[in-house]
């Protein structure tokens, strides 16, 4: 069994305000999707990251503000899985929320790293 993360992309968009209820069923879709993971045993972690405040650490301890202004695509959060395949994990991004709004999901594996 290999990891593989998944990112998911979308388009900022600073002015758009969903209401309460456009707000749950979206955490419903999501609770639904990774949920059917999760059911699969190929579930590991996720979690949400946030538009706001992040700095980019750079060589010689240089450090920048962002996200940047000029960026039309953010990184809204990212889950874990556990796939046998490439493929596999391809198949399991499938159905997920962050298309319903435009986004886009990023797969890739995972290299362990030994210490």
């Amino acid at each position: 069994m290999k990891e593989f993360l998944m990112i998911f992309r979308n388009e900022f968009t600073p002015d758009r305000k969903p209401t309460a209820e456009q707000l749950q069923e979206s955490i419903k879709q999501w609770q639904d999707w990774i949920g059917g993971i999760a059911a699969q045993g190929k579930f590991i972690g996720t979690n949400r990251l946030t538009s706001e405040g992040a700095k980019v650490m750079k060589p010689n301890n240089v450090v920048t503000d962002g996200p940047y202004a000029e960026l039309k695509e953010i990184v809204g959060g990212y889950l874990l899985v556990n796939a046998e395949s490439f493929d596999q994990a391809l198949k399991l991004a499938e159905g997920c929320p962050i298309f319903h709004v435009g986004g886009s999901v990023e797969v890739r594996e995972v290299i362990p790293m030994t210490m």
